[in-house]
């Protein structure tokens, strides 16, 4: 069961959670923002009444180590308590509580790719090649990267692109084993069975997955908390943000694009099924005269 009423304030909802939790056998309360205080209530439950309880998920909460303690001292010993991933920045509704941070992995970048400010941002640069060592993981033909870190069973980004009047970018997420080597469907993004990705530019989206191309309604708004904004005629640069989010156990990926008001409005959710223990990374690829920047998340 996974108990939503967690989500709220009331001690009476936290109560009521509490109880239906004993009584089963699996309690999933992951990403449902349970504080100390829920805690409390779980512990209270488990003590003063018989339980069926064997698993009992809080990842991606932020119980605090006094939550964690009280209810390590009350449960069962058939018990199983997984509290991996908590902290404050789990408290935040929507994706962003699974906000991770990721950087850019100079060992899988294109040549034409030049990366900067500690690995957190690509640039393309078309009429220069960066003296990049041989390596396995590089792409050769295609100018695309990869992040460094795979991606967890919940995991959120933002990215920030910024392209002229013509080119754009696209925003992946894909198996860490698609190919390095090659043109066009082995190792384009979006084009094969490994990648998904958002096409943004500044005028349009759209989202492919195994060369399946889904037009978007919506229109790229300019970002302009990042203090470069277009020039009215639209021939100057302009900085979009959208964000990502992964959710493994659920099956989904989804794409969002960012107001100046950070508010988050939902573009496109794929369903699918991602193949278990198999890697997951973030990746762009970057057109002539664009770049992509991984944001800071507060």
């Amino acid at each position: 069961m996974c108990c939503k009423v967690c989500d709220t304030h009331s001690s009476v909802s936290l109560c009521e959670c509490a109880v239906r939790c004993v009584c089963s056998s699996l309690c999933r309360l992951s990403g449902c923002r349970v504080t100390q205080r829920g805690c409390d209530s779980l512990a209270s439950a488990l003590c003063s009444k018989p339980s069926h309880l064997r698993e009992l998920d809080l990842r991606y909460n932020h119980p605090g180590d006094s939550g964690v303690k009280v209810l390590s001292a009350a449960k069962l010993d058939t018990l199983t308590l997984l509290v991996e991933h908590g902290g404050e920045n789990r408290m935040k509704p929507g994706p962003r509580k699974y906000g991770c941070r990721l950087t850019l992995d100079p060992n899988t970048a294109h040549r034409e790719l030049s990366l900067s400010e500690g690995n957190r941002k690509v640039t393309n640069t078309p009429r220069r090649e960066e003296p990049y060592p041989d390596h396995p993981e590089r792409f050769e033909s295609e100018p695309q990267v990869l992040c460094r870190e795979s991606v967890c069973e919940r995991c959120y980004w933002e990215a920030e692109y910024s392209v002229p009047a013509r080119g754009g970018v696209y925003i992946a997420v894909t198996y860490k084993g698609i190919s390095r080597k090659g043109r066009r469907e082995g190792c384009w993004f979006g084009l094969n069975k490994n990648s998904w990705c958002l096409w943004c530019d500044k005028h349009s989206y759209y989202v492919r997955h195994n060369d399946n191309h889904t037009d978007l309604p919506a229109r790229p708004s300019p970002y302009h908390r990042a203090g470069v904004c277009d020039d009215g005629a639209g021939a100057g640069v302009c900085v979009y943000r959208v964000g990502v989010c992964v959710d493994r156990p659920a099956g989904t990926l989804s794409f969002y694009s960012i107001s100046d008001s950070d508010t988050l409005t939902l573009l496109h959710t794929f369903h699918t099924h991602f193949t278990q223990n198999t890697p997951l990374c973030a990746g762009f690829r970057v057109w002539g005269g664009c770049s992509v920047s991984l944001c800071q998340l507060e």
